[in-house]
């Protein structure tokens, strides 16, 4: 039987681990040829391709920092001849800084180069990929409920990365419409993973505000992207999904 995404190649930014991986292996699930974008973590990269091969796809890392536009579009291109297509892409990639509005404690570098991948990486990715993208191709982001609203102190900078992106796809959707491209986010609640586990002192804070009163699993993201990237989605675009256990009810 063929699987739905048979012959696509989808590239994951920051696919080596948590929700990138595990949208790597949801997509491979459903067909696709995989590749993965990755910063440091090389040996969790290639297990990970190791991991998509044994599912009978073709998968490859490749090192890019996302806060290098330079390297972002040197990831697409690399990519697209890898493969000799491009169909899926997936901004997955980000980072997390917090710090409250004229903290002199701030590490602005670090601010800064948040907002140069949240944002600045993106841009520059989809920027490249729609050389690549033809008919019935996806851009498939990954935002935060935090984009739609800041319930914690500190937040501000990192929420308005998220927003940005979210401006971004609706004005996208309408950019790539004509050529059958869609474009969507997907704002995770809280997700179990090293970056933000549900162990973690502030995990109590976070569970409060759920309606379904736990964190969310890295799968439970990917599932909503494996749709988002199917034939059933083709006509889902611009849009905005939450998919936070409750977070924004």
């Amino acid at each position: 039987m063929t699987k739905k995404l048979e012959g696509k190649v989808a590239l994951v930014t920051g696919g080596s681990r948590g929700i990138g991986a595990a949208i790597a292996k949801a997509l491979a699930d459903d067909g696709a040829n995989i590749a993965i974008s990755y910063t440091s973590s090389a040996s969790k990269a290639q297990d990970l391709v190791s991991e998509l091969e044994s599912k009978g796809v073709r998968a490859v890392a490749f090192q890019a920092d996302q806060a290098d536009s330079k390297q972002v579009e040197g990831l697409v291109n690399k990519v697209a001849e890898y493969f000799g297509r491009l169909d899926i892409l997936v901004n997955n990639a980000g980072v997390a800084v917090t710090g409250l509005v004229g903290d002199p404690s701030n590490n602005l570098s670090e601010i800064e180069r948040q907002f140069a991948i949240n944002v600045g990486g993106v841009v520059t990715a989809v920027r490249t990929a729609v050389k690549y993208l033809g008919e019935g191709g996806r851009i498939i982001s990954i935002g935060s409920v935090l984009g739609d609203h800041s319930p914690f102190p500190g937040m501000s900078d990192y929420s308005a990365t998220k927003a940005a992106i979210a401006g971004y796809t609706r004005g996208w959707a309408r950019d790539l419409g004509s050529k059958s491209i869609t474009v969507n986010i997907v704002q995770p609640g809280p997700i179990d993973t090293d970056m933000n586990p549900s162990d973690s002192e502030q995990a109590a804070g976070q569970k409060a505000l759920l309606a379904l009163g736990r964190y969310g699993k890295p799968e439970e993201i990917a599932a909503t992207v494996a749709f988002l990237a199917s034939p059933g989605a083709a006509f889902i675009t611009g849009t905005t999904i939450n998919v936070d256990g409750g977070f924004n009810a």
